[in-house]
């Protein structure tokens, strides 16, 4: 079952990030057991029946579900502290990739747009160079731009050189600690 609601409000944020943790609960059974090349021929050619994305390797399922989660919980993040000017944030889960970006939001005179992303430490530079290509493009569009990632694919003290609308919201998708890279209280906009 894939993941339906794609307007993520204060109102219905926690009880998605509920349902979604349910239903990747008993992903990895099917490898219980198996090691060398038979685990690792499971994880990349064997498909799931279960989970948000039925009928994709354990292996992509994976890519997906962890870059998921660090949309989930820094969109709740988000919603519960308020550092930008918006009531909710459209989002794309998994590949979809039918709005252009994995997050975004507008009001009557504010928009923002952002990528998301959940990699292992050596891939960060590699995949924020490309994703800041893409939302650099956006900024006659946008006031906000918005890198999303996983906490421990950088250091705890990671600071990234300001940009003017460009933030980082580096989110722990296990306890949902997150910090935002500027600091909110020097919120600057165009």
């Amino acid at each position: 079952m894939q993941q339906k609601e794609r307007t993520l409000t204060s109102g219905n944020i926690d009880k998605l990030i509920d349902e979604f943790e349910a239903s990747i609960a008993g992903l990895g059974s099917s490898i219980a057991g198996k090691t060398g090349l038979n685990l690792l021929e499971a994880l990349k050619r064997d498909k799931l029946e279960t989970g948000p994305y039925p009928g994709v390797t354990l292996f992509e399922a994976a890519n997906r579900i962890m870059t998921d989660l660090v949309i989930l919980r820094g969109a709740a993040w988000l919603l519960k502290n308020k550092p930008f000017p918006f009531d909710s944030y459209t989002v794309e889960f998994g590949n979809e990739g039918k709005n252009g970006f994995d997050i975004k939001a507008s009001s009557a005179d504010k928009a923002l747009v952002g990528e998301a992303f959940n990699v292992a430490p050596s891939f960060f530079q590699g995949k924020k160079c490309s994703m800041l290509k893409k939302l650099r493009r956006e900024r006659a569009h946008a006031n906000y731009l918005v890198i999303m990632c996983n906490h421990d694919a950088v250091a705890s003290d990671y600071t990234p050189e300001e940009e003017e609308g460009l933030y980082y919201v580096i989110v722990n998708i296990r306890s949902g600690a997150t910090r935002l890279v500027p600091n909110p209280s020097i919120q600057r906009t165009r």
